[in-house]
């Protein structure tokens, strides 16, 4: 059978793979897109009475690397905002960058849509490395400092956005994580970051995971009131759910609606897994790295997972690419993450755990030599990659080898069906 894969700058990729040897495609489950007015109307019940009294309001809202339906929850709010009395001038949209860079001019359409003209000049980036801009407030029960930008402070009235989804360390998205790390300082971020290492923190663990608390234990230092709108998306990318009101209970909330959206069942792990960082995850190989370690549950020990992410801004976080390049073996590199701690190390780590269990190699637009400094291999053509990896497994014994297909491996968290039971 042949089925298409997606990959920014060429269109669908063309997989073939003989019937006998897929044990399936797993996607996120198909839920269908429910009816946006009505949807939205019911998360935003309590924001009337929230809005009462307020004189400045600070919006937060995800960047480019998130696929949450930003527009649409600002056509949603925008009404009760003016029915209000909030004029434009007394709202700021803080863009929770954490520590990616800035806004670019041509993602303000994907950030803001019909809004962009009307609120491009309320818009401002958080910058993590931003000093003036930053304020220690305490210190998480794992000793990480809270450093929040200080816009948090200058407001009377907090609404904050997010789409929720499995995380492979900080369990889910959304909710918490636009405050920590969307909008904390580098160091606050770095001392978080390193948490991920253990391994409690991983996909769908909120419970006795250092990540989460860390964010959550940010949240009682910020005084103005909260409204959260939090989205779940389907697979196509559209809304099945938005939940709304107070932080906690609305992301707990999503967080039921995405367990059962994004987690799939898998009969067995394969030989082969074909995982796929799709739009907007493919912009740089540090967010497109979630689908090797969500990719990587679903493959065999001694297996092959194969990567297809464009990577279209090259590889995003520079520390995570240096320490691998510069280390002889991923135990190498494992063991200088427990000496010493850079922001990005985690991923050099995730990453290095994978590569010690299994084979991965990477379909991207990245040149050969920087894939292999990564402890990938790198591929040219998908189905002789698939070939390649096939013959790997019967090679070592395997004679019949299964292949598994995660056409959006990002946010697809697969468990065995004999793990559920």
């Amino acid at each position: 059978m042949t089925t298409a894969i997606p990959y920014t700058g060429k269109g669908d990729l063309a997989l073939t793979i003989a019937e006998e040897q897929l044990l399936g495609i797993y996607e996120p489950n198909d839920i269908p897109q429910a009816e946006g007015a009505a949807l939205f109307e019911g998360a935003l019940t309590g924001l009337d009475a929230f809005l009462t009294g307020c004189t400045s309001l600070l919006v937060i809202i995800n960047d480019a690397t998130r696929p949450t339906p930003t527009p649409a929850m600002l056509t949603a709010l925008m009404p009760r905002l003016e029915k209000a009395g909030i004029k434009d001038e007394m709202i700021t949209i803080l863009v929770a960058t954490g520590a990616h860079r800035a806004v670019k001019e041509s993602e303000l359409p994907q950030l803001l849509g019909v809004w962009t003209e009307r609120f491009k000049g309320r818009l401002v980036s958080h910058v993590s490395t931003d000093e003036e801009r930053l304020v220690e407030i305490g210190k998480t029960r794992n000793g990480t400092p809270i450093i929040l930008n200080t816009l948090l402070f200058a407001c009377d009235r907090i609404i904050a956005t997010g789409s929720v989804e499995p995380h492979y360390f900080a369990g889910f998205t959304g909710g918490r994580k636009a405050f920590l790390p969307g909008i904390a300082g580098y160091r606050t971020i770095e001392a978080n970051h390193k948490l991920a290492i253990s391994p409690s923190a991983c996909a769908l663990a909120l419970e006795g995971n250092p990540v989460h608390e860390d964010m959550m234990d940010a949240l009682p230092h910020i005084k103005a009131p909260i409204y959260s709108l939090m989205t779940v998306l389907n697979k196509e990318q559209e809304v099945v759910a938005a939940t709304g009101g107070d932080l906690i209970a609305s992301f707990e909330e999503a967080v039921e609606v995405a367990t059962g959206v994004f987690c799939v069942e898998i009969p067995q792990r394969g030989d082969v897994v074909v995982s796929v960082a799709k739009f907007p995850m493919d912009i740089n190989l540090y967010q497109a790295q979630k689908a090797i370690d969500n990719g990587a549950l679903a493959v065999k020990d001694g297996g092959t997972l194969i990567l297809v992410a464009s990577c279209r801004e090259g590889i995003g976080g520079e520390e995570f690419a240096r320490l691998l390049s510069s280390s002889s073996s991923p135990d190498d590199a494992l063991s200088t993450i427990q000496g010493t701690y850079k922001l990005g190390y985690h991923k050099a780590a995730k990453m290095a755990a994978v590569s010690k269990r299994i084979t991965v190699m990477a379909l991207t637009d990245l040149d050969g030599a920087t894939i292999r400094s990564l402890f990938l291999e790198p591929v040219d053509e998908l189905n002789e990659a698939v070939s390649e990896a096939l013959a790997r497994a019967r090679a070592h014994g395997v004679d019949e080898p299964k292949v598994i297909i995660l056409p959006d491996g990002c946010v697809t968290v697969p468990r065995e069906r004999a793990a559920t039971r």
